[in-house]
């Protein structure tokens, strides 16, 4: 039977009054035929504009006649040979402006759900795994080449390099400050979004490559990358810190208590296990009346593990409207059902505070929208007289992050840019030290983690191309 190419199945996902008291993952995924029927829909484009669409450039159409024919482990391989994190990148990956936005069915429907399908094959695959028994073999595979590369950082663009360098050949030591892998996918991103538990399989199926994971370990501070490399150990490097600085308001109160960055709100959140509460007790206040501010997928993030932790009513303030927020449309409708109250067209001008120096409210104005500004957007301006109190007894200011200054402020010779992002003088990320690479939030500020993941695979090939020059390999 022939099915409507435009009828795009839809995600199921759980009960919004039942999921916003707990951190159960939201989206429940597809069942083996919804994702054949799905899969039927792909035309199979002969140009194949998703594949060029996606920036580890996942062969799309051949993984996906693999999901029509009930291959599903072998489409999991297929994805695998340019994706290395797919369960990650079907969960939190912003498909609908990427590989889904140029996908020919888009011009007069929807597109093919590529990321509900790589979800999809990824945890069929995990789950016959363990049917089978099979556990990650603890023999690493011998490497071709003598030279040894650094991956300092195992967020997603440190994880991606250091999967493709062992395919290369390489050994790889991947070295990370925390005690724990995986950066922003383990202490950013929250439980009911990317469960903790498929990021450990996925670091599993990189170690399974060959690639060392030793953790506990700031080099810049325990170690010092110029001697790791001048001292013939490491023949490269690649840097993947991320974005860990936030951004503030710079509005008076924000030193109040009860005022957070969302990066330090999400990693106390993350690191002590709040999303396991009350077998953990997790040191973070969160009254019964939150703001956040910000309206990207972080302040959405903020906004529902705050609703998740206790608070009454959770409010998103941001100066622009709905159609600006940069939030995916998916975190910003999981938020509304969850009863995430939308302020729009509203900025904070000061945070009040009580004779304990605790937040108590905040005052606000509202906003109009005028001429676009640099980014495109329209500028917000403030409406004159429409100054107003929010009362709330927690701030969360969700605006942005920096470059992470750990790592780049110790290194000599480590060229930075006027934000303070390690400047990279080619596509694959190579520095101004020989042998150096950077890539993901350290290299460009904050971005997505497949842009992330897109940079570790640049950068994988830049220096496997650099040291197959060196060895004069033809």
């Amino acid at each position: 039977m022939t099915r409507d190419k435009k009828s795009r199945v839809e995600m199921p996902r759980r009960d919004p009054i039942e999921r916003g008291s707990d951190f159960k993952e939201v989206a429940l995924g597809l069942d083996p035929v919804m994702a054949m029927a799905e899969a039927e829909r792909c035309l199979n484009c002969k140009h194949k504009p998703c594949v060029s669409g996606c920036p580890v450039q996942v062969p799309i159409p051949e993984f996906i006649q693999l999901v029509l024919e009930g291959q599903f482990e072998a489409a999991d391989a297929k994805i695998k040979e340019k994706n290395s994190l797919p369960a990650i990148c079907g969960r939190v990956c912003p498909q609908e402006t990427q590989c889904e936005q140029v996908c020919v069915l888009a011009k007069r429907g929807q597109p093919i759900a590529i990321g509900m399908l790589e979800r999809f094959v990824a945890d069929q695959a995990s789950a016959a795994k363990k049917a089978k028994g099979n556990e990650v073999s603890s023999e690493k595979p011998e490497p071709k080449y003598k030279e040894r590369i650094a991956v300092v950082g195992s967020g997603p663009a440190g994880l991606t390099c250091g999967a493709d360098l062992a395919g290369y050949g390489y050994e790889v030591d991947i070295f990370e400050a925390l005690h724990d892998t995986g950066g922003v996918l383990r202490y950013g991103i929250p439980e009911f979004r990317l469960p903790k538990a498929i990021v450990d399989e996925e670091v599993e199926y990189v170690k399974s490559l060959g690639v060392n994971v030793i953790t506990n370990v700031a080099v810049g501070l325990t170690l010092d990358l110029n001697e790791m490399l001048d001292s013939g150990e490491y023949a490269a490097a690649f840097i993947a810190t991320g974005a860990g600085l936030p951004y503030f308001l710079n509005i008076p109160g924000e030193n109040l208590n009860g005022v957070y960055s969302a990066n330090e709100f999400l990693t106390r959140a993350n690191l002590m296990k709040a999303y396991l509460f009350p077998a953990y007790d997790t040191p973070i206040k969160v009254g019964r009346r939150v703001a956040v501010v910000g309206a990207g997928n972080v302040a959405m993030d903020a906004a529902r593990t705050s609703l998740r932790l206790g608070a009454e009513e959770v409010y998103i303030v941001y100066r622009r409207s709905r159609e600006e927020m940069p939030a995916r449309l998916e975190e910003i409708e999981n938020a509304e059902e969850e009863g995430i109250q939308l302020m729009l067209l509203t900025n904070p001008a000061r945070i009040l505070g009580d004779d304990q120096f605790r937040v108590r409210a905040m005052d606000c104005v509202k906003m109009e929208l005028g001429e676009p500004d640099s980014s495109g957007r329209r500028r917000p301006v403030e409406i004159p007289g429409s100054q107003f109190t929010l009362e709330v007894d927690t701030v969360i200011v969700a605006v942005g992050q920096g470059a992470n200054p750990l790592l780049t402020t110790r290194v000599e010779g480590l060229e930075l840019n006027k934000w303070g992002n390690i400047a990279t003088v080619d596509e694959a990320g190579a520095t101004s030290i020989p042998g150096v690479w950077a890539g993901g939030d350290i290299a460009t500020g904050a971005s997505t983690v497949i842009s992330a993941m897109g940079a570790g695979k640049r950068a994988a090939l830049g220096i496997h191309e650099w040291l197959t020059s060196k060895r004069g390999d033809s």
